[in-house]
């Protein structure tokens, strides 16, 4: 666990930071053909406790940027099968293997989404690869943008 989230975290931001992960898995229920629904919902998450603890604006952000990052990949599947079932498209090699590829991710999204939620449900800060270096940046870039909103 870093030093900036040792200090004061309570039951209430590990909640909450959870929380940022379970409004994705909850939403793949309702969104499941639709690639942007799980986007919009953790997007909605993060407005809503923006105002929050750092801890928890960097869980959030670190949800947000993961699913942000798998509506590149969803997407183009999506539009593609939509272009087999509408179209004269026609299903190749590369349609397959393409798609493949979208589960393989998706699946490794939803178990880190599940081993987060846990994680943080038993008091303990977990870093995805790549998201967590860039939720530093942005955090940390809001941090010293509300340092100088509120000091000038």
């Amino acid at each position: 666990m870093k030093q900036e989230y040792k200090q004061n975290i309570r039951e209430e931001d590990f909640a909450k930071a959870s929380n940022s992960y379970l409004m994705s898995l909850i939403a793949v229920v309702g969104g499941l053909p639709f690639p942007i629904i799980n986007l919009i919902a953790t997007f909605f998450f993060f407005i809503a406790n923006r105002k929050g603890s750092y801890f928890v604006r960097w869980h959030c952000t670190q949800a947000l940027l993961s699913q942000f990052s798998l509506v590149f990949v969803n997407a183009p599947a999506f539009w593609w099968t939509a272009a087999i079932f509408f179209t004269d498209a026609t299903v190749n090699d590369y349609y397959f293997a393409y798609v493949i590829l979208v589960i393989i991710i998706n699946l490794v999204e939803f178990i880190t989404t599940i081993r987060s939620v846990i994680s943080l449900g038993n008091g303990r800060h977990f870093e995805w690869w790549i998201f967590a270096g860039l939720s530093d940046i942005l955090c940390k870039e809001r941090e010293s943008h509300d340092d100088w909103l509120y000091k000038n």
